[in-house]
């Protein structure tokens, strides 16, 4: 058994089949032959083992070429290795005698070989890389083109990756997918807002660890710990299944909660909005009782599409979620990606640093066609229910009054039309840098309501990558700057008589809930999953308890002590709950 520590990004714990997807995007799950297949598939098999020495053998020359015979007897040992009888032996047998799907039986067998090279303690150790090496190769003539997507995931897996990209994630089948882990990632990457959508156990930011784990093996994810087990004993899975069950009897009780409002023992009425990815999304943001959507991520659109989104698919996807909400408002808010996930004339090679770069809104504003097509159907779609738009990161006035230039130049172009929009359309921006919460005494007199996303905010006021696992221990809600911000602006927010929300994944976690009433918050738009959770601690406690725990974390100096500190508190108002 292997536990790995890794960052939590979405709670909540499953048991499953591990489905590996190693850096060069191989996929190799546990798969059988048919009887009537091996012999097949054993053809296939030597024929890759042929290509594969093939590969190595040009690989050879070439660098002998260049380098000499002493640097060409590396890919001699290859070729030994890979022509070993015993090798040969091993795989054919897994095929003939266990119906293994060749792919299958290459990463098992040749992952075990490696794992007894690597648990030598001299230099043969080594010798691990050279079996990883001819692994890839061998996979890469297995697999040629047919290499599957995760979208063709048909049965139910846990997901062990080196990383995942946003469009990679938004096109998880969450039918079958129970969870994911990564090698990369930090806690406020679009993986983990995902998942969080989600609904299933993440963690990401594990390092290395796919090297000792093959397609098929069990393994547990633990969202609430960021904790991966690898090759569990019976007495630690019996431990976990009992971990789900309660769980799911907890999950049973707060359902309870869902026609009931989000009020503070002392009166204080708090609204609980949801945030989606998708229109599908919206369904399990009813079912838990969500008072509105008060954020829609529109990115996904463009990352779950080969091609950009046109104004009808915009509109029909816009549509659906407000017809949906009957009602109830309707955050849409514009793009939100940078250029390295965009097919736009700057490339991922000139943004040397994307954090910093042409994204969000300065993208939009950069890329006037496709900012008014989206802009155009959110208009249309205004009509149909309560729909406000936001504009996401905005720094500075000029942005702002540009970003409503063009909506208000869209909103010509469809009265000339004689195309029916709400001509009174509310419009909000995020508060996600330090210049925005400096600054929004001036903001706020042109917009209509705030959000304040706290994802970028700590990653901007603290300046830590919040993809980035290197840092993930400086990237903290906790830290007195954060908060300092956050207080700051829901004052201005306050004293202004315009709505804030807290939209980031701190409004999600009941760790902040008391902190974030006692600051004055009384919007919070959160996951769906977590809406129970966060309704339930809000209906146990009380507005005054609430800013006494608010004073005392801002008097604090490190993010540590705040940490310790609203854990505390978190205990305190679970056990009186409980009790």
């Amino acid at each position: 058994m292997l536990r790995l520590q890794g960052i939590a990004v979405s709670p909540g714990v499953t048991i499953g089949e591990a489905l590996v997807l190693d850096s060069e995007g191989f996929r190799i799950p546990r798969r059988f032959v048919a009887r009537s297949a091996v012999d097949t598939e054993l053809e296939r098999l030597a024929n890759a083992i042929e290509e594969t020495a093939r590969d190595i053998q040009r690989n050879r020359d070439a660098v002998k070429g260049e380098l000499g015979d002493q640097y060409a007897a590396i890919f001699d040992a290859h070729i030994a290795m890979l022509r070993d009888d015993r090798l040969i032996g091993e795989l054919n047998s897994a095929v003939r005698d266990r119906n293994w799907w060749p792919e299958y039986a290459v990463s098992r067998t040749l992952r075990r070989y490696a794992k007894v090279f690597q648990n030598l303690d001299n230099h043969i150790s080594q010798r691990a890389h050279d079996i990883y090496d001819i692994e890839k190769s061998l996979l890469r003539n297995l697999l040629g083109h047919r290499r599957e997507t995760l979208a063709e995931i048909s049965q139910p897996v846990v997901v062990l990756a080196h990383n995942l990209t946003p469009s990679e994630t938004a096109n998880l089948d969450r039918r079958f997918v129970q969870g994911f882990a990564t090698e990369l990632g930090g806690p406020g990457s679009h993986t983990a807002i995902v998942a969080e959508g989600f609904g299933i156990p993440a963690v990401v930011g594990v390092g290395p660890f796919l090297a000792d784990v093959s397609g098929g093996e069990p393994v547990i994810l633990d969202g609430h710990q960021g904790v991966v087990i690898l090759q569990p004993d019976e007495e630690t899975i019996a431990r976990y299944k009992l971990e789900v069950e309660a769980a799911e009897t907890v999950a049973a009780s707060l359902g309870r909660l869902r026609d009931l409002p989000a009020e503070t023992t002392d009166g204080a009425r708090v609204s609980i909005m949801g945030n989606i990815e998708f229109p599908s999304e919206v369904v399990a943001c009813q079912q838990q009782g969500c008072d509105g959507i008060g954020l829609y991520r529109t990115e996904f659109l463009y990352l779950t599409s080969r091609h950009e989104p046109t104004e009808e698919d915009h509109f029909n996807a816009y549509r659906e979620v407000v017809e949906s909400m009957e009602g109830k408002p309707v955050v849409i808010r514009t793009l939100d990606l940078g250029a390295d996930k965009m097919l736009t004339e700057t490339t991922p090679e000139e943004e040397r640093n994307p954090c910093l770069g042409l994204r969000s809104i300065r993208l939009s504003l950069r890329q006037l066609p496709m900012f008014r097509t989206q802009l155009r159907a959110i208009l249309r779609a205004s009509v149909l229910g309560d729909v406000r738009v936001m504009f996401p990161l905005i720094s500075t006035i000029v942005e702002l009054r540009q970003a409503r230039m063009v909506l208000a130049d869209v909103m010509e172009d469809l009265a000339e039309h004689d195309i029916a929009f709400n001509r009174d359309l509310p419009v909000g921006m995020m508060v996600e840098t330090p210049a925005a919460a400096v600054m929004l005494d001036t903001f706020i007199r042109e917009v209509d309501f705030v959000s304040i996303g706290t994802n970028d905010l700590i990653q901007y006021t603290l300046a830590a990558d919040r993809g980035n696992k290197e840092v993930a221990d400086l990237y903290s809600a906790c830290d007195p700057a954060v908060l300092r911000l956050l207080q700051q602006s829901l004052n201005v927010a306050a004293a202004a008589g315009v709505p804030a929300n807290v939209c980031g994944q701190m409004s999600g976690s009941v760790m902040f809930t008391p902190l974030l009433l006692g600051l004055g918050l009384r919007n919070l738009s959160v996951p769906a999953s977590a809406i129970p959770e966060v309704k339930q601690l809000c209906r146990s406690v009380s507005a005054v308890e609430c800013r006494g725990v608010a004073q005392r974390a801002l008097e604090m100096d490190s993010a540590r002590e705040v940490k310790a500190f609203l854990r505390d508190q978190l205990r305190r108002v679970l056990a009186q709950t409980i009790g």
